[in-house]
């Protein structure tokens, strides 16, 4: 049988932050790369007074973007 690996981590929370919330993943990240912080919790907090986002689906976001070595200003 043919099964895709299940998505782990971060990225698991991906499917339900797009439906809840409209916008596709890159949307999210697009928003966090424009903001000059770069503390976790400070984007989480932001991500969930701003855009009254879940702790859940803020930390996923916020994870995710920080790991990626790409994303301007993370070291």
């Amino acid at each position: 049988m043919d099964e895709q690996p299940k998505v782990k981590g971060p990225a698991s929370y991906f499917p339900a932050i797009e439906q809840k919330y409209g916008q596709p993943i890159v949307h999210w990240l697009t928003l966090l790369a424009g903001r000059e912080e770069r503390k976790h919790m400070a984007l989480v907090a932001w991500l969930k007074d701003e855009h009254a986002m879940g702790h859940g689906h803020a930390n996923a976001l916020v994870v995710h973007f920080l790991a990626q070595p790409d994303a301007p200003g993370v070291a």
